[in-house]
């Protein structure tokens, strides 16, 4: 297939889809068909693009240019390719856990649920393939909008306060932070487009520059970065699958992506290393895997403490990627794929737990394992995925997020590094070891721990990714080094 064709067609996709299941809605077969035949299409137009960009293609196609000098553009270059193929490969897996979640439920507004999914998709890979800043800020807050009906999905008052505080928070900070940031770049260098190595190196001063990038950083609130994370935990307030969009298919990792992104093509590795506010962030990036990680030891209720162990691990992210380093940066693409196929199959299970058994707080779930052996068993994989322990993907992205902080002689973020895991191992091991080897507080009847058979595939099909991110690390090393200034094509 031609690459402009590819690309237009990986753009369009999600938006079309989303169009076709509103006219569908009266006919849920029809409708939820639609939902995951689109999903599938997106996959197969990214995955048809992905060799010519990996071995060095970029794509670009001018939506409309509003102002002279300010196109709307798509640019696919080897960072927006892993996002989008994480994204549209975890589309499919959370549309198949939503017909079997949804369904078990009941819910209502199920029309509207599947659309804003699907219009929340079109965000997610606009921003993949954006070539300029604007673009990029454009679909990132699309994406804001388009999750908002999802997280308020219930119409309960607790949903409703937390939709607010929810945009109350992302609009907040990237109007306030992130538009200034990026106004700021344009007055500086007359130019928004992404350049391999950066474009702001000499543009002014690195007291200015170290200023700017501060903006950045905080300004993208979807990086959930202490003191602009209150909205992720307030956000489980929305159905499992939601959660699973939020965590791991598109809107933090949204947010690191934007922060790579920002590293990589406007910055660069080479400024960032002289900037005096890169360390005070790194700091603050290291005291956020800290203090959620000891939030999350706090929480009974299990989506809420999944969301702080998300937020910890989201600060490995950024950390990686504020080291400057190789092995940084590596580390950092890496476990922005690794913790998004761990965290979303720790979600699944949640959800399979709720809906066969009807517990969300961990202190009811003492001998759960024995009546739900799949889904426990599937929720330890993941949580050794996430600790960085054998045989989970998270192993190698930790290997290298931790060799990043060797490389630049951060001993102090190496401690960080190593006590996040050792937390991350306290707040999530008990669950499946109490889950298997403590006694039930009450009597379980297996006959009433019924997981739906779609729910059941996709916790499967997660969790094996987790397993596959393991034993075949040797590909997505090799894709996460074409970022590298450098970098090798056709890896």
């Amino acid at each position: 297939m031609n690459t402009h064709l590819a690309l237009q067609l990986a753009f369009c996709t999600p938006l079309a889809g989303a169009l076709l299941i509103v006219a569908t809605g009266r006919h849920a077969a029809v409708r939820n068909g639609i939902t995951l035949a689109t999903a599938i299409t997106l996959f197969g137009s990214l995955l048809a693009l992905a060799p010519a960009v990996f071995d060095g293609a970029r794509p670009t196609l001018t939506l409309l240019e509003p102002l002279p000098g300010l196109p709307l553009q798509l640019t696919l270059e080897p960072l927006g390719m892993l996002f989008a193929l994480l994204s549209s490969s975890l589309w499919i897996i959370t549309t198949l856990y939503a017909f079997g979640y949804m369904g078990a439920h009941e819910a209502h507004g199920l029309t509207r649920f599947y659309a804003c999914f699907a219009l929340s998709l079109w965000a997610a890979v606009g921003m993949a393939l954006a070539g300029n800043l604007l673009t990029l800020f454009v679909c990132y807050e699309i994406l804001t909008l388009a999750t908002w009906p999802l997280v308020t999905h219930a119409g309960t008052p607790e949903a409703h306060r937390s939709g607010r505080l929810y945009l109350g928070l992302l609009l907040g900070t990237s109007i306030s932070l992130l538009l200034l940031a990026i106004i700021w770049t344009w007055q500086l260098t007359g130019t928004l487009t992404f350049v391999a190595g950066g474009f702001l190196q000499g543009s002014a001063s690195p007291a200015l520059l170290g200023v700017l990038l501060a903006l950045y950083v905080f300004g993208i609130g979807k990086a959930a970065l202490m003191p602009f994370h209150r909205w992720l935990p307030a956000a489980m307030v929305a159905p499992t699958p939601v959660s699973a969009l939020l965590h791991a298919v598109a809107v933090v990792k949204g947010g690191v992506f934007f922060i790579l992104k920002v590293v990589l093509y406007v910055f660069g590795i080479d400024t960032l290393g002289q900037l005096w506010s890169t360390q005070w962030l790194l700091y603050a990036a290291g005291l956020t895997i800290l203090l959620a990680s000891l939030v999350a030891l706090r929480q009974d209720n299990l989506k809420l403490r999944l969301a702080y162990s998300t937020i910890s691990q989201l600060g490995y992210i950024v950390v990686g990627a504020l080291l400057a380093t190789s092995a940084g940066i590596v580390g950092s693409a890496m476990h922005m794929v690794t913790h998004a196929f761990g965290k979303i199959t720790l979600f699944f299970c949640a959800g399979a737990i709720l809906v066969a058994a009807n517990k969300a707080d961990i202190s009811q779930m003492r001998g759960l394992g024995r009546s739900m052996p799949f889904t426990m068993a599937a929720f330890l994989v993941a949580t050794l995925s996430i600790i960085g322990l054998p045989p989970g993907g998270g192993t190698w992205s930790k290997w290298f997020l931790v060799a990043g902080t060797l490389e630049a002689d951060q001993l102090l973020l190496l401690a960080v590094l190593l006590a996040g895991s050792l937390l991350s191992a306290l707040y999530l091991l008990p669950i499946p070891v109490r889950g298997f080897f403590s006694r039930p507080d009450t009597p379980l009847n297996i006959a009433d721990h019924k997981v739906p058979l779609a729910c059941e595939v996709a916790i499967g099909l997660a969790c094996l990714g987790c397993l596959v991110l393991f034993f075949q690390a040797d590909t997505l090393y090799r894709l996460a080094r074409l970022l590298l200034p450098g970098g090798t094509h056709g890896g």
